[in-house]
């Protein structure tokens, strides 16, 4: 029996952990969302990367539409390394959450948006 190639990937044993619960997605409150921005954000750069949940997805999805704005680019994990410099200098950190939270795919060192653009 041949072994399946997608046993070895870190999301063959959690499927469900590439997309995002819906919760994750979505737009919060204009104005949390709006203050949280500027509590973190300063001149287009990240100041810290928040350690609540709640604000953590607002900036994940900030980030995510800015460094991945098109779901049909494939981005190497160098390309995309060199984005998030410009925004902060934790690369993996950021990487790693666009992942965990379904928000990005990783295939080897290819990354890809996987989650629509928010209107």
């Amino acid at each position: 029996m041949a072994a399946d190639p997608d046993a070895s990937s870190p999301d063959a044993a959690n499927p469900d952990r590439t997309r995002p619960s819906a919760a994750a997605w979505e737009f919060d409150e204009p104005r949390f969302e709006a203050a949280v921005l500027r509590a973190f954000m300063r001149d287009g750069r990240l100041k810290v990367i928040p350690a609540r949940e709640r604000k953590k997805l607002v900036i994940c999805r900030h980030l995510l539409d800015r460094v991945l704005p098109d779901p049909d680019e494939l981005v190497q994990e160098r390309d995309l390394n060199m984005r998030l410099a410009l925004i902060h200098q934790d690369v993996a950190t950021i990487r790693r959450a666009f992942v965990d939270l379904g928000f990005a795919t990783r295939e080897g060192m290819v990354y890809r948006r996987a989650v629509p653009l928010r209107s």
